[in-house]
């Protein structure tokens, strides 16, 4: 039996530091992809810390979180910039800049979507699908083409905002009618589907009778399809207005849930072998690109769109019924760790709440970033950052 390796002090300092803090948050949604932080030793009460500022340029992409670096996108100067910045202290690592049009159709315009990140290399894919593939530490662009240009799909009306989703030596993105596969490696096409405009939710990984499987949105409908070679397993049709099917589902052993803004509403699905079967249909929740969260059978997210009025809601899964609303929160995102909800509301507060179905229990409330507020919080290794449209990235402290 060989003897174990001694460490130096400084390596054990930092393994212990890292598993005090937490985790990694690499990709859209987390590590889970669905919104829930394993963080357990986080406190943010009264005025919390800020730790460092940033300015990256005006968007709607939120976060990822990885070896000590954090990254989101940005538009100046007509310019879309992917920043790659030092996680502890803010200071810039690296950044790329291309050109791209504003897109500012009835909105600032901007950035949509948010990198990936997979071990030493970081995926982007831009709202006119320009796709990237960069090495993590450096920025240096490993390859890069225009997979729009490539696949002659149609262009959504707000521009693709999926984040690339990595499925083994795939790249899965939400280009077409039922998603786009390229290999990760060198970004050559694999499959292909309909020219059709996608929809604006990232694609969505589960695997059915040993099968993997990945859920993609179009402007009319939600699709399954394998994720070897893009056959199509099922498709329900879900059509919302302006085609916008932009919230990511939530999946829940066999059931399935999806919710949409402008009044369409949401619906649970029993996920079989073929063609998916509704449980109920409703329209007690509507996100409208925000997803919700799901704890303890019990949903959590808001309803309605940015120009209503909105509430958060606490939702059971199995039957539809509202546990309780809470309108003093409004439009906003939100995600959840150890049990609490982590919400940032469009005018930038910040609100920390129980994830209880017994009731809205309001932790604490503080104001921490003006302007337009639609990204999603994210919590990671001891931080919470937050950023509003204009490009202001906050870090605060959670630990």
């Amino acid at each position: 039996m060989k003897p174990l390796p001694i460490l130096p002090a400084a390596t054990l300092l930092v393994l212990s530091a890292t598993s005090l803090m937490g985790e990694d948050w690499p990709v859209w949604r987390g590590p889970t992809r669905d919104g829930i932080s394993v963080e357990k030793s986080w406190k943010i009460s009264g005025e919390p810390k800020t730790l460092w500022e940033a300015e990256v340029g005006l968007g709607f992409s939120t976060f990822v979180v990885a070896q000590g670096r954090v990254l989101t996108t940005g538009h100046a100067e007509n310019k879309d910039t992917v920043w790659c910045l030092d996680a502890v202290t803010g200071k810039e690592v690296w950044k790329h800049e291309y050109p791209a049009d504003l897109g500012d159709k009835y909105y600032e315009g901007g950035t949509s979507n948010t990198p990936t990140i997979d071990g030493d290399k970081v995926y982007h894919l831009s709202r006119w699908g320009d796709l990237f593939c960069f090495e993590a530490a450096s920025g240096k662009i490993v390859w890069q083409k225009n997979v729009q240009q490539e696949t002659e799909a149609n262009i959504p009306d707000w521009g693709f905002a999926g984040a690339p989703l990595v499925q083994d030596h795939l790249l899965i993105l939400n280009v077409g009618k039922a998603g786009l596969a390229v290999e990760k490696a060198t970004g050559k096409i694999v499959w292909k589907s309909d020219t059709d405009a996608a929809g604006y939710s990232t694609p969505f990984p589960y695997t059915r009778g040993g099968k993997k499987l990945v859920i993609v949105s179009s402007g009319d409908s939600y699709t399954g399809v394998q994720v070897e070679d893009g056959t199509p397993v099922w498709n329900y049709r879900w059509n919302t207005r302006y085609g916008v099917n932009a919230s990511d589902p939530i999946l829940s052993d066999d059931k399935l849930f999806i919710s949409t803004g402008y009044n369409k509403g949401c619906t649970l699905l029993k996920l079989t072998d073929s063609q998916p079967e509704k449980v109920w249909e409703s329209k007690v929740l509507k996100n409208q690109f925000n997803s919700s969260v799901l704890i303890g059978g019990y949903l959590y997210g808001i309803d309605g769109d940015q120009n209503s009025r909105c509430s958060l809601k606490c939702v059971k899964l199995e039957d539809g019924k509202v546990a309780w609303e809470e309108k003093s929160v409004g439009f906003g995102s939100l995600v959840a760790a150890d049990g609490r909800l982590v919400i940032l509301t469009e005018k930038g507060e910040l609100v920390i709440a129980k994830a209880s179905s017994e009731g809205f229990e309001e932790i604490t409330r503080a104001q921490v970033l003006n302007g337009r507020c639609w990204s999603s919080p994210v919590l990671a290794n001891g931080r919470l950052y937050v950023r509003n449209a204009p490009g202001k990235v906050i870090c605060l402290e959670a630990k």
